[in-house]
């Protein structure tokens, strides 16, 4: 039988993945490594970075505990927190090694990585050593690489509804028979409400998890080693094994989800949890199967426990976002990371790392993110995306920052969320238009306008939003561009109203921003 060093990625933390099958733990082994260059390769939070060590640790031990010969580099064991180690570095050295310790393996074996360089970096490795790369497809997904070529062959435009609609069918999800539960595929208009003036009131916690022995290990080695990342590990509690996964699923599912389709586009200011989910990093490392969370939302749906809507609007996120941007993005990769339809060259604001702005929202959502190394997607999609679009930051630099600061952040889900449909670098194929507004829509569905020293209403002045100067300089800027898309129409139009002082004056106040927050 072939020898085979399966290698164990710290988004592949699933015993039950294809690198398992026919494994055999009297002649295989599996390869685990820390590696200090995927902390550094964007300038990691200490959640980030922590939750991956953690993960990988329980992991490996849950290997041990099942007979599996672990060939495991801890960062201890390497250089110092600059060095700039990749995972096909990493892989070289442990085959030089164990060669030496006379144990060389037939081939190599992995599931599908979710990130382009980290795949290309085993790559180089597997063939300099001059052994077989085997890439196994990764059942974790409802639907392939191939499946999504598949969509996208021969079709001008790509589109979620679309793709979500035959998985939905496929896989008999919310159907009754032939039709979809309740007679429409889509309840996205059911799920835009914004809370009440006196805001959402009490709500439900989710679950905690009290560090371990592996965790605060880690805590104290990322504390040490990174101490000049961005971030806090003082609240650091995310599910790091398949059994807090599950917990913290049950408990969305009984808490959170009957009231997730109603607000999950609402903000409210020092509630960084609200009625979402917190799932996203479990499933994208692994430990929890996304199948599990379509199958209990869907059950609660149908005990009468959660609207559909709501039900509807979470599995929406899951088989269909979710597996659509991956779609996406293994679609146009590697050249996708390099779009910018809208020639966008701005740095990146340095509040982003501090949130040391007095812009009411902005503040918040990126304190928040650099406590927990969490905010939810309208947080992302319209404040802190929402404002870096309009100031005309590279797309490049934007997707660094969200791939850094974020728990949950995988390359293959964080690019195109970020690159094509927040800051619509890819021309629209991700999205159908520019998720562009003024100040006046995060004052529709949040408080965090009360209070700003900001006037959403105004574009212009010394209390001028900036979002809404930024905007109306945005479409200006790219009026030419924009007028191609029909869905733009009607702020065009709007546009069209401003007097040509008006638009001297909103570009003098955007010029302005722009060199004060450079």
């Amino acid at each position: 039988m072939t020898r085979s060093l399966v290698l164990v990625l710290g988004d592949q933390l699933d015993r039950h993945s294809a690198a398992f099958d026919g494994f055999d733990t009297a002649r295989d082994r599996a390869w685990m490594a820390e590696v200090g260059g995927e902390s550094t390769h964007v300038w990691s939070h200490k959640a980030r970075i922590a939750v991956f060590l953690s993960g990988m640790r329980h992991f490996r031990d849950m290997l041990l505990a099942d007979g599996v010969t672990v060939d495991y580099t801890a960062l201890e064991a390497t250089a110092s927190a600059g060095e700039s180690t990749s995972l096909g570095e990493a892989l070289a050295a442990s085959l030089t090694r164990l060669a030496g310790d006379g144990w060389t393996p037939e081939r190599l074996i992995v599931v599908e990585p979710g990130e382009w360089r980290v795949q290309e970096s085993l790559r180089a490795a597997a063939q300099a050593s001059g052994l077989p790369l085997e890439i196994r497809p990764d059942r974790h997904f409802f639907s392939s690489k191939d499946d999504f070529a598949e969509h996208a062959r021969g079709r001008k435009q790509l589109r979620l509804e679309y793709f979500y609609r035959p998985l939905r069918e496929k896989f008999g999800v919310l159907m009754d028979g032939d039709e979809p539960a309740g007679g429409q595929w889509n309840f996205d208009a059911e799920n835009r409400g914004a809370f009440p003036k006196a805001g959402p009131g009490a709500l439900p916690a989710p679950v905690s998890y009290a560090p371990d022995a592996i965790t605060r290990g880690v805590i104290d080695l990322v504390s040490a080693r990174f101490a000049d990342h961005p971030g806090s590990l003082a609240d650091f509690d995310w599910p790091v094994t398949p059994a807090q996964a599950r917990a913290a699923l049950d408990d969305f599912l009984a808490h959170r989800l009957p009231l997730f389709g109603r607000y999950q586009d609402a903000i409210w200011t020092g509630e960084p949890w609200l009625y979402h989910s917190r799932l996203a990093q479990a499933m994208n490392m692994k430990l929890l199967d996304p199948r599990d969370i379509v199958a209990g939302a869907e059950r609660a749906w149908r005990e009468g426990r959660v609207p559909l809507e709501a039900a509807e609007g979470f599995i929406r996120q899951v088989i269909g976002w979710r597996e659509y941007v991956r779609g996406i993005y293994w679609h146009f990769m590697p050249q996708y990371l390099d779009r910018n339809a809208l020639g966008a060259t701005q740095s990146l604001p340095s509040f982003y790392w501090t949130g040391d702005t007095e812009m009411n929202c902005v503040r918040d959502a990126v304190r928040q993110t650099l406590r927990f190394g969490y905010a939810h997607h309208i947080q992302r999609l319209m404040v802190t995306g929402l404002f870096a679009l309009l100031f005309g930051v590279d797309p490049k630099r934007v997707h660094e920052w969200y791939l850094a600061v974020y728990v949950d952040a995988v390359e293959w889900v964080e690019l195109p969320n970020t690159l094509g449909m927040s800051q619509f670098a890819d021309g629209g194929v991700m999205a159908s238009k520019p998720y562009c507004a003024t100040g006046a829509y995060v004052d529709r569905m949040s408080n965090a306008c009360k209070g700003c020293r900001y006037d959403p209403k105004k574009a212009e002045g010394p209390d001028a939003c900036p979002f809404t100067t930024l905007y109306w300089d945005f479409l200006a800027r790219h009026e030419t561009l924009l007028a191609r898309n029909q869905r733009m129409t009607m702020q065009l139009k709007n546009l069209g109203r401003k007097s040509p002082s008006d638009l001297r004056a909103i570009r003098r106040q955007a010029d302005g921003l722009r060199d004060g927050m450079a």
